[in-house]
């Protein structure tokens, strides 16, 4: 996911050093409307690798990079350029679309989140209540609430509103029951900002970093499993820090792997603190969840 945009003399390879590593970063449009977005910057002996994550979509590498003195502008997409400094340990800029500025930039370094495995977890507890919605809300405001409860299985009518919890989490393991129709496309994201993709889509749509159970655009299932749609699976999930577990159908597809950063749709860019899971609905409708518990470090 990384390109090499920029060659940088060695006599200018320290001013990349305030800029080096993972940035959670928020832009506020001129609407006052802040939403999350993250960088990764590394500097491989003078080859400058950029990667960002917008406010949709996949990360993937900028398009171009210039670096002039203590300023680095960024192509982050066709016709939107970040032009950015480092003062204090702080990231400050602007987005412009053109000559236009369409957003102010501030950042911070993203937390490592390297925490010791917990010794005990609680016992699971259920997430459905199995009768309504209680513990969960729909957003955005203005988004139709197509979520129901029926027979215990929580059922997205059609494409709407995403669903989260009301209660937030830091480390956890889930157990979620799932079932994808055919051309189905929803997601688990994990504090509100790591996205477990759900999705059977056609054959050939989405490349490994895309697909069913992968951490979108960040990690690929290690494992590929046969297709099920329209039948229950299962994902369980350990995050502790950064770093995750997923069993899928009782195999492990993912085995204690660091995410690098937030998932477009993300929440926010604190990810540092606890967050609440949340299901994707705005993209089709169809699918379904049971059977939804966590158990948390004792």
């Amino acid at each position: 996911m990384f390109a090499a945009v920029l060659l940088i003399p060695p006599q200018l390879r320290s001013q990349t050093d305030p800029f080096a590593g993972r940035w959670d970063i928020t832009v506020t449009p001129p609407d006052n409307q802040p939403y999350p977005d993250w960088m990764e910057l590394v500097d491989k002996g003078g080859k400058l690798e950029v990667r960002v994550q917008p406010r949709a979509g996949s990360v993937h590498p900028v398009l171009n990079a210039k670096m002039d003195g203590k300023h680095l502008t960024l192509g982050v997409s066709r016709g939107t350029t970040w032009e950015l400094e480092v003062t204090g340990g702080q990231l400050t800029g602007v987005q412009k679309a053109g000559d236009a500025v369409t957003g102010r930039i501030a950042g911070v370094r993203a937390p490592e989140l390297k925490r010791a495995f917990p010794k005990a977890w609680t016992n699971p507890e259920p997430l459905l209540n199995g009768k309504d919605l209680t513990g969960w809300e729909a957003f955005p405001a203005g988004a139709a609430n197509n979520w129901v409860m029926e027979d215990g299985v929580l059922l997205n009518k059609e494409h709407g509103a995403n669903l989260k919890t009301t209660r937030k989490f830091s480390d956890f393991k889930l157990h979620i029951e799932y079932n994808c129709p055919e051309d189905g496309n929803s997601g688990i994201y994990l504090r509100g900002r790591d996205e477990i993709q759900v999705a059977y889509e056609k054959a050939g749509v989405n490349d490994k970093l895309h697909d069913m159970g992968a951490i979108y655009g960040y990690l690929a299932a290690a494992v590929e499993l046969p297709r099920k749609p329209g039948q229950w699976e299962s994902f369980d999930v350990t995050l502790v820090g950064r770093y995750l577990t997923i069993i899928r159908d009782g195999v492990k597809t993912v085995d204690n792997r660091e995410i690098p950063g937030i998932s477009g749709g993300a929440l926010d860019a604190n990810e540092g603190e606890p967050g609440p899971f949340y299901l994707q609905g705005d993209h089709t409708g169809g699918m379904k969840y049971r059977n939804i518990t966590v158990s948390i470090p004792k």
